[in-house]
């Protein structure tokens, strides 16, 4: 049982000291003690869930499998509250895919088509709508790949567990029987994946979760569950120590009792089993039969193990006779780690270098909108079913969010960004970057934001240089937080994320919330007909991390982009009013590729084509390349019908906003063509088609050039 709780995957041994640092209150946050997920109070009653985990290591060796599971976990996080999941989005990374290597790209096309298929094929079993998230391709991520799943919950107030419980309660195991799968799971998670142990990769059961979903919320509604945890890593060990020590009670357990679905399991084995859809409830003992009716209605398999005792200590019997007896508290609460830090030797090297200027930036547009981390992803999200439960206003690709509905004309935005290659060079601008792009996403959608999550993703801990990248990018978090007033409402911690020994580039993953009231002024980030063009923020000379500088150049130095938190601030405030007022028609933030892509992706969602003067834009390039394709932060695209209203409103803003109108939309679809001028010197003319083949059509046929 130590040994499993006091794993790094479980007791964040090495980190809790640096995320304590983090805010986790602020007016609209429930901070129930005990749940796995975190809790936002939205008003009307009602309460919403978040959860972001990952499953790495699994889905590297068994990318099907992993995937899936990832899913389920995160599902089980959100139930345990007591609210219903109402939505899945994904951030997902892996290596090389169209790079020297053959070799490598075969196996990232085999990782990311399976991935892909066990997210899917979960969600949709489980009638979850997945409705978005982000992808990222990097070498050194080769070999290997970061499944990270958040799930969205909502639930009314009155209906949260109360995660309370009274001595003599009973303590009830519910859903699948436990097998060997997934053991050794959390230690196996806490080491670099130098060897593939299958028995630590859990199996799924879609079928099985959602009739466990429905029953656990019959039971909740009706109010006969006091206290939910689901079974992961560690599995029942953990389960018992963290919830013993949340509660301050005691637990008497005979593993006896528990269903098992393989012959010849020890104690330990049971333990430490992660097989997957179970949960464990605590119930009063009036509320046995009743429950035992719901289980019954609903086919679902449980078994009583044990009961609430008074003192602190968790004692396990089998066959009645005690095996073990000792304080949660020991268990649960394992000794915190000072993990030296040292500023890495390869920033040293990372010096920028002296870039020619291309002649002909059309190829260049062109090859970037088919890049990777750049094209459509239509290809993916094709494959998950968005729209069950009926509450998708924004489909996949529609817009900078995914905006989910919730009553009386309310909605909530969110958003998942990351950005390795930015905070492998400066870890502490690269994370700010990630914070910022995904404040800005939800901006763009007319909601204002409530709230952040985090998924901390480095190698390992005990590497100094590695700790100070994770030691930056939590320095990075706690300054935006207090600048911005937001809270960080849940997040993960996963180190130990590297393959031989080879360490993935730091890779925080952000999830922002936001919340709506007025559903018709969402944001769309497309084009339309005969609109204007305006540019909200200043493009800075900082291409360092740069898909231009990678796709292009070749090169991965270069000066990363600063954040400004007074601009930032200024620029969202200037834009949630302009959304608010009704003057916008479309808009789109400006990150990956800088305003060329970010134009070209909006004249490409709605079919428009445009010209525009980059020399109008505000900037301090000195390049009219940077201009084009530098990834500065704050800046937004935004179009309108009326850009008189538009100019009066930001000129009215307590603070000045740089903004400049660049062009104007076409007059009709019919006139498909995309124009980039430096006042009158063209820098590129192409058919709008031209740019939707270069973008539509890349990452499905980097999937399908092998034959596999």
């Amino acid at each position: 049982m130590v040994t499993a709780q006091w794993s790094e995957h479980c007791s964040y041994k090495s980190s809790r000291k640096d995320i304590s640092q983090l805010p986790l209150s602020r007016t609209r946050i429930g901070l129930n003690g005990g749940f796995d997920a975190g809790l936002i109070e939205i008003g009307n009653d009602l309460v919403l869930t978040v959860r972001i985990e990952s499953h790495n290591h699994p889905s590297a060796i068994e990318p099907y499998g992993g995937a899936a599971t990832g899913v389920g976990g995160v599902v089980r996080d959100i139930l345990s509250a007591g609210t219903r999941p109402i939505a899945l989005m994904n951030g997902l990374r892996f290596g090389n895919i169209n790079g020297s290597n053959p070799k490598v790209n075969q196996h990232t096309r085999w990782l990311l088509r399976n991935v892909v298929r066990g997210i899917s094929d979960y969600g949709n079993c489980i009638g979850v709508p997945t409705i978005g998230g982000e992808l990222e391709f990097d070498k050194s991520f080769d070999n290997y790949c970061l499944v990270d799943v958040l799930c969205i919950g909502l639930s009314k107030t009155s209906e949260v567990v109360p995660n309370f419980a009274g001595t003599e309660d009973l303590i009830f195991l519910l859903g699948g029987s436990t097998g060997r799968d997934g053991i050794h799971g959390a230690a196996f998670a806490s080491a670099g994946l130098n060897r593939e142990d299958r028995s630590a990769v859990q199996i799924p059961d879609p079928f099985l979760k959602k009739i466990l979903i429905e029953a656990i919320l019959e039971a909740v509604e009706k109010g006969y569950i006091n206290v939910m945890k689901d079974l992961g890593g560690g599995g029942l060990a953990c389960c018992l120590s963290e919830t013993s020590h949340s509660l301050g009670k005691g637990f008497d357990v005979d593993l006896s009792r528990v269903r098992l679905r393989e012959e010849g399991m020890t104690p330990t084995e049971i333990l430490i089993s992660e097989s997957q859809e179970r949960m464990f409830l605590i119930a009063g003992k009036e509320s046995r039969e009743s429950l035992e009716k719901i289980f019954a209605k609903y086919e679902i398999g449980y078994s009583i193990i044990g009961k609430v005792c008074s003192g602190h200590n968790i004692k396990i019997r089998h066959h009645s006779k005690v095996i073990a007896d000792i304080p949660s508290q020991i268990v649960a609460c394992a000794p915190l780690l000072n993990r030296r830090s040292a500023y890495p030797s390869y920033l040293r090297k990372k010096a920028a270098t002296k870039l020619h200027l291309p002649k002909n930036l059309s190829p260049i547009l062109l090859d970037l909108l088919g890049t990777p981390n750049l094209c459509n992803r239509s290809w993916i999200y094709e494959q998950f079913d968005s729209e069950v439960g009926l509450r998708t206003v924004l489909r996949p690709g529609e817009g900078d969010s995914s905006i989910l509905r919730l009553v009386d004309g309310k909605y909530v935005a969110m958003s998942l960004d990351g950005n390795c290659r930015r905070c492998y060079l400066d870890p502490y601008q690269g994370t700010l970057g990630c914070l910022s792009e995904a404040v800005r996403n939800v901006i763009c959608s007319g909601a204002s934001p409530v709230g952040l999550v985090d998924h901390l993703q480095f190698g390992s801990p005990e590497n100094p240089e590695v700790f100070w990248t994770f030691k930056q990018s939590i320095a990075a978090i706690k300054d935006y937080c207090d600048a911005f007033k937001l809270p960080v409402i849940g997040g993960k911690v996963s180190f130990y994320n590297e393959k031989n020994d080879s360490p993935i580039k730091p890779s925080p993953v952000i999830g922002a919330i936001g919340i709506g009231d007025k559903l018709e002024n969402i944001g769309k980030a497309r084009l339309s007909p005969r609109c204007h063009i305006f540019v909200i923020g200043s493009t800075k000379e900082e291409l360092g991390g740069s898909e231009y500088y990678l796709s292009f150049h070749k090169s991965e130095g270069g000066k990363v982009p600063r954040l400004d938190f007074a601009e930032d601030k200024r620029n969202a405030l200037a834009v949630t009013d302009l959304i608010a007022n009704g003057v916008v028609k479309g808009v789109h933030d400006c990150s990956k590729g800088g305003i060329a892509i970010a134009l070209a992706e909006s004249a490409i969602n709605g079919n428009t084509g445009f010209d525009v003067d980059l020399s109008l834009a505000p900037n301090t390039c000195d390049r009219i390349d940077s201009l084009m394709f530098s990834e500065s932060n704050s800046r937004y695209v935004v179009i309108t019908e009326r850009p008189k209203e538009l100019s009066e409103i930001l000129t009215n803003c307590k603070s000045r906003i740089y903004r400049r109108k660049i062009g104007h939309t076409s007059d009709s679809a019919a006139n498909d063509t995309v124009q980039y001028r430096n006042g009158n010197q063209i820098l590129v003319n192409l058919e709008l088609e031209k740019l939707r083949l270069a973008y539509n059509n890349s990452l499905e046929y980097m999937l399908n050039d092998v034959g596999i």
